[in-house]
């Protein structure tokens, strides 16, 4: 093992782990709108980060294998998922259509912390794909780096490290786009699509 064989196999495993995190999904769209709102942002980022740390972990330790063993499991957590999109969704249309749609300043509809946190750990816990993608997939990728597999999963970990920090501190340099209530209302209705599609796609397997 050499330090340009280390360098390589945590290279590849941020590449993997950018290349599945970086998607239009429920848990980015939260992370994007909190970063927005300037809500917890922290909290946030830090409860993404820890939990794709803890799930990619799993993955190189042979959870997947367990996953792959009792399909029933993620169908149980696919139809959760799904309900808890749909209903997220639902909340996001109701922001879009309101007349008194947030603004980037405004404090209308702020969530506490228990709240956001509990938002965040239920998009990420109750998504199928975090189980099928980010245990199975990238332990599966891991664990072809034999000795290597655990700096495989430095670079995964550090993918999300640094992805979630841009979006959720990142967010809000785009305040100024968002301090007109038509943006926040456009925001809101492009995540009730997302949401939506993602609860249809979760509930029916496609």
């Amino acid at each position: 093992m050499t330090p340009l064989d280390i360098l390589s196999s945590a290279a590849t495993g941020l590449g993997a782990g950018l290349a599945l995190i970086i998607a239009i999904g429920a848990q980015n769209a939260f992370v994007l709108r909190q970063g927005l709102r300037v809500e917890h942002v922290g909290l946030v980022v830090l409860v993404c980060m820890l939990s794709d740390a803890v799930l990619i972990a799993a993955g190189i330790v042979g959870i997947g294998e367990l996953i792959r063993a009792a399909p029933a499991v993620v169908v149980v957590i696919r139809l959760a998922g799904a309900a808890f999109l749909l209903a997220y969704g639902v909340f996001a249309a109701r922001r879009a259509f309101r007349p008194g749609t947030l603004t980037a300043s405004g404090r209308q509809g702020a969530l506490g912390r228990k709240a956001v946190l509990a938002t965040v750990l239920a998009l990420t816990w109750l998504n199928p794909h975090v189980y099928l993608d980010t245990v199975l997939l990238l332990g599966t990728l891991a664990n072809q780096h034999g000795e290597l597999r655990w700096w495989f999963g430095v670079g995964a970990v550090l993918g999300s490290v640094l992805w979630f920090s841009a979006l959720g501190f990142g967010a809000r340099l785009l305040r100024p786009v968002f301090a007109k209530p038509a943006a926040w209302r456009v925001l809101d209705g492009a995540i009730a699509v997302v949401m939506a599609f993602l609860a249809a796609r979760m509930a029916f397997g496609f």
